[in-house]
């Protein structure tokens, strides 16, 4: 995951993405992948549910990252991951939150 966000999206935030449903490959390092589902398939899908329904996208929607980004920073408040990340283990990390307030901050 990390290789394709910092290494592709953050260097080229104008790279085109796909929203889907299923494994894709920013999953591909995840040992709980199992062809193009997942052992939390179940609980993965909630979470992309309300994610989707958060920012209105739909599966198969393209749009680049920075639109995505933008998506996120204009849609959302800090305040809204508890709800719409519950049941995600990095919930309590503080990484989303801290990743939402940077795409926040005036430039």
């Amino acid at each position: 995951m990390n290789a394709i966000v910092h290494g592709r999206l953050r260097a080229d935030p104008q790279t085109p993405v796909v929203f889907t449903v299923m494994a894709d490959s920013i999953c591909g390092p995840c040992p709980s992948r199992r062809g193009m589902g997942c052992t939390a398939d179940e609980r993965i899908g909630r979470l992309d549910r309300r994610h989707a329904a958060a920012l209105d996208i739909r599966p198969g929607q393209r749009m680049t990252w920075a639109e995505a980004q933008a998506r996120a920073a204009t849609r959302l408040q800090p305040g809204d991951l508890g709800r719409i990340c519950n049941g995600c283990q990095w919930l309590g990390l503080g990484i989303c939150q801290s990743a939402l307030a940077e795409l926040q901050r005036p430039e």
